[in-house]
């Protein structure tokens, strides 16, 4: 009981720190993703989303999480997926509620959204940034291509959008018995698991589905 407020403290005082980061640099250019119709059913339309317009009016925040989805995959991201299932949850409460929400992968449009159609994510607002640079210039593209999960916010202000955070635990050095999980605290899979007396382990991790 002595150790339980001091990490609920010690959770806030990095957030308070986050908040007191300065200004990062503008975004490189106005992106333009592709995105598909509100409604699933619609399964032919496509338009091009600048970046600027993820910003609804009065709201400066901006999340964007790219999930790992490359062109040539048939599935996304097991752990991605399991990340995801729980943000379309609580995206209604995030968007136009607080603060504005998107998700992005590479593969086309269409791919991401038959895969959210069998994941039932009917509350994200899905993007393909197949056709930009968005990826490669905001951590969730190696060089060569390869995908990375990323969580990026950007805040718009007078004097254009600028990059604010990024989860940057996924390239902190890896501690003994850790791997780079970089939003367990969006993920509460894990918290879970942390409540009980087996604890998260280190060898288990999500799949697409169970038998």
């Amino acid at each position: 009981m002595e150790a339980e407020p001091k990490l609920r403290r010690q959770i806030e005082d990095v957030a308070a720190l986050r908040r007191r980061l300065p200004k990062g640099g503008k975004i490189k250019e106005n992106y333009v993703f592709e995105e598909g119709a509100a409604d699933f059913s619609d399964r032919t339309t496509v338009k091009q989303t600048r970046f600027s317009e993820l910003f609804h009016p009065g709201k400066n925040s901006l999340v964007v999480y790219s999930f790992m989805y490359a062109p040539d995959w048939e599935k996304s991201c097991p752990s991605c997926s399991s990340i995801l299932d729980r943000l379309n949850g609580i995206a209604a409460h995030v968007t136009p509620q607080r603060v504005n929400f998107a998700v992005t992968a590479k593969a086309p449009i269409q791919s991401v959204r038959d895969w959210a159609r069998g994941r039932d994510w009917k509350n994200l607002r899905l993007l393909s940034s197949g056709k930009s640079s968005y990826n490669s210039d905001y951590g969730a593209e190696t060089a060569e291509s390869g995908q990375i999960p990323a969580l990026n916010v950007f805040q718009k202000s007078a004097d254009g959008i600028h990059h604010f955070y990024n989860t940057e635990l996924l390239y902190a050095p890896m501690e003994p018995g850790q791997n780079p999980r970089h939003v367990d605290s969006l993920w509460p899979l894990w918290n879970m698991f942390d409540l009980t007396p087996e604890g998260r382990g280190t060898d288990w991790y999500p799949k697409h589905s169970y038998d």
